[in-house]
């Protein structure tokens, strides 16, 4: 009784329209009143503003506002330029590109969209010059941005491991190996498929050629040196590598490469409020949500009706992996994590998963979830940087979703075979 209602009036909120964050904290409070549990309503501001009131959820507008400045700074172009010259042997160079690109700036500004749009906004104008289809230049380039909250930092990664009370440094150190997978399956994909529009540069670069694209690419290349080094050598913490992203994005750009106009900060800063404001409003109201669910003791009751059903922890894994992906098709990665967390947690014993592993698990099935519609940001963000419709992107973006689904399945598959223990 207790348990559909919460779930019925959730989704029965969402079919209507309802903002996720809306939802989340209505149906909460619902589903508190209409079972008599009046006493919990009167703790709900409490948990909204604890819920945010977190030293780690500080790295989240941080990392946003890194990625707005680098995408409109300059930093993103010469990393690019730098790769152009350095993989001319490759076929299907740009596409190949755009790839490693969106791996390097994922490393920086941990958010998918906007990977897209600095990457995607500077590649594919370069693609459609080579005679790329318009609707596969917005497939590449949807596809590559699905790695900014993958490779690390990234901001899901912070919002599991506050929600699941894990260690961030503990998921950034594990998100490098479904990241690197994911990026070098996307390449030979493109490889394989973009060398008949793309093939390997003749040009004869010289010795200086090379050097000056490296020096102009330098600072850029040194970003996320800086930062990951900082974290894993215990330097700073995630958060605080998340301001000094943005220090220095901000110097490189403003007074190095002379980018930045009072009126384009003025954007970038209004951008970074708006969607941080986005993000915390969801992490703040799942808080009621989730703390009535514990208190109600559901993720447990939830936990022994799939062990009952599922015997077999290699069916249950994939049953949480189609679950996952049909959910990522409607809600927005912040959402599913903070709506599924709590209940798969009970699980990783019997899984065979460490808390970490689950946790890239599902982030990786959010970020696959952003190339599958109706609630395909990448789709939609990539369709207007190329200038095609969401129908066209989606046909060419299959191939991409059946790699990265297969990439997905190896990631969840092999550790619980070979017993690879990912994370602490």
């Amino acid at each position: 009784m207790l348990m559909g209602l919460l779930f019925g009036s959730l989704f029965f909120l969402l079919f209507l329209g309802i903002p996720i964050g809306t939802c989340l904290g209505i149906s909460a409070a619902i589903t508190m009143y209409l079972t008599g549990n009046i006493q919990y309503l009167n703790s709900v501001v409490t948990r909204l503003f604890t819920q945010v009131d977190n030293f780690v959820l500080m790295a989240v507008p941080f990392f946003i506002l890194a990625g707005n400045i680098m995408a409109e700074g300059g930093i993103s172009k010469r990393l690019i330029a730098f790769f152009e010259i350095l993989m001319k042997h490759v076929p299907g160079r740009l596409a190949v590109i755009s790839v490693v690109a969106s791996a390097f700036f994922g490393a920086i500004s941990g958010s998918n969209p906007a990977t897209v749009a600095a990457i995607g906004g500077i590649t594919a104008p370069r693609m459609l010059e080579k005679g790329y289809p318009r609707d596969k230049v917005a497939a590449i380039a949807a596809s590559a941005g699905t790695l900014g909250v993958v490779i690390p930092p990234s901001i899901p990664m912070v919002t599991y491991a506050v929600t699941a009370d894990q260690s961030i440094l503990s998921m950034f150190k594990a998100g490098w190996v479904p990241g690197i997978c994911l990026a070098v399956a996307l390449s030979i994909t493109n490889i394989v498929t973009c060398h008949e529009y793309d093939s390997v540069d003749r040009t004869k670069y010289t010795a200086k050629d090379y050097l000056v694209r490296f020096k102009d690419a330098v600072l850029a290349l040194m970003m996320p040196v800086i930062i990951l080094g900082g974290i894993y050598a215990g330097v700073f913490t995630p958060t605080e590598s998340a301001s000094i992203a943005c220090v220095y994005a901000l110097i490189v750009s403003a007074v190095i490469y002379h980018e930045l106009t009072p009126k384009i900060l003025y954007k970038i800063f209004l951008d970074s409020v708006v969607s941080s404001a986005c993000v915390l409003f969801v992490v703040a109201m799942s808080a009621p949500f989730a703390w009535f669910m514990t208190s109600e003791n559901i993720p447990n009751i939830i936990c022994n009706a799939a062990l009952s059903l599922f015997s077999n922890r290699f069916v249950m894994l994939l049953v949480i992996n189609i679950i996952l992906l049909f959910l990522g098709c409607f809600l927005e990665t912040q959402s599913i994590i903070l709506l599924v967390t709590p209940i798969l947690l009970p699980l990783c014993s019997f899984l065979g998963l460490s808390p970490v592993a689950l946790g890239l698990i599902i982030i990786v099935n959010t970020s696959i979830g952003m190339i599958t519609p109706p609630m395909a940001v990448n789709l939609f963000v990539a369709a207007g940087v190329t200038k095609c419709t969401i129908g066209e992107v989606s046909k060419k973006i299959i191939l991409y979703l059946i790699v990265e689904v297969g990439v997905l399945l190896l990631y969840t598959y092999l550790p619980v075979i070979f017993h690879i223990p990912i994370g602490a």
